[in-house]
């Protein structure tokens, strides 16, 4: 006798097959295995299974700094000089999200969608959401699909200045900082941490006034990591002004990094970071449904919501009572 196979396994053939097919580079397969990444889930496991061990060769690259310092466009130019070099290109835009629908805006960033209908580019933009953690698995994630499916570089361009940009920033190989010239950017930017996390500080929109001050300050704050001082470059992004030297100077630090041997040490401190935050936020929401199955729950939250105990008691109780949970919540 035949038995029909569960959703579950129909889904994991079906998850088996969109990776095959995202392992040959399909782009429409890529962008449903994307949605599956935000989604999170069985399926996303599953998904990332299938392709780990096809990653590890693209150099990604992080864009960011405060928002109107032309990121985009420079970005844009940058897919087009790549091209030019006979590399694949994949963008992951992150967007700030539509308070209503909770979409991501595209604003500026239709103008890269030129490039969206070659084969050997992929651009996909992602909503923030408000949620940096959950942000942060779905970028690096989606990086990982993008390496799969044969880019050679992967670009993701961040929102502007903040907590999220720092995140996902140093998801990647190299970050670009991007400012401009004499609005007092520089000086948020090292507020922010952008400092830090920094290989290639470029000034675009360098044609509005002259940047040398700009770029002196920034050139004064950064500092050697390494054995590599990372280089402040100028721009005019909608020219193309300046985007070859850009480029040069990220192949220049891919090179670095392989002859020093730091893309696997590098590679492995952002793993490490990757798997905590990842393992607490799933310990974090496993804990959370099995309390609420909990009879303790619901006494301490009517405690709390009577005044007869207060929230800071209540949580050490709590996290007694989750180190004793075993699985079988108590109705």
């Amino acid at each position: 006798m035949k038995y029909a196979p569960t959703p579950f396994c129909r889904d994991r053939a079906l998850v088996g097959e969109l990776a095959s097919r995202v392992l040959k580079g399909d782009h429409r397969a890529l962008g449903k295995a994307i949605s599956i990444i935000e989604g999170g889930g069985p399926a996303r496991r599953k998904l990332i299974q299938e392709i780990y061990p096809r990653t590890g060769n693209a150099f990604t690259i992080g864009i960011t700094g405060p928002t109107g310092t032309g990121k985009s466009t420079l970005v844009n130019k940058a897919i087009e000089e790549y091209r030019k070099r006979g590399r694949k290109v994949g963008v992951l835009a992150i967007d700030p999200s539509s308070p209503l629908t909770g979409g991501a805006l595209l604003g500026d960033r239709l103008r890269m969608m030129d490039h969206s209908l070659e084969r050997e580019v992929y651009i996909r933009s992602m909503a923030s959401r408000g949620d940096v953690g959950g942000l942060a698995r779905a970028a690096r994630n989606t990086i990982r699909l993008l390496d799969a499916a044969g880019m050679d570089v992967v670009i993701v361009e961040t929102v502007g200045a903040g907590q999220t940009e720092v995140q996902v920033a140093t998801a990647v190989d190299a970050t670009v900082v991007v400012l401009m010239p004499q609005l007092g950017d520089e000086i948020q930017a090292f507020k922010a941490g952008f400092n830090e996390i920094g290989d290639i500080f470029v000034v675009n929109k360098a044609d509005i006034t002259n940047p040398a001050k700009t770029i002196f300050n920034i050139a004064s704050g950064v500092e050697e990591k390494n054995g590599w001082r990372p280089p402040v470059l100028k721009t005019v992004a909608p020219k193309g002004t300046g985007v070859v030297a850009l480029v040069d100077a990220l192949e220049k630090f891919g090179k670095f990094l392989e002859e020093r041997g730091l893309r696997e040490g590098r590679m492995r401190q952002r793993l490490e970071a990757e798997l905590m935050e990842a393992a607490f936020s799933d310990f974090c929401d496993e804990a959370a449904n099995r309390l609420k199955g909990e009879k303790s729950w619901r006494l301490i939250l009517g405690q709390v919501s009577k005044k007869e105990l207060d929230p800071e008691t209540a949580a050490g109780r709590l996290v007694k009572i989750i180190g004793k949970l075993d699985g079988t919540p108590n109705a």
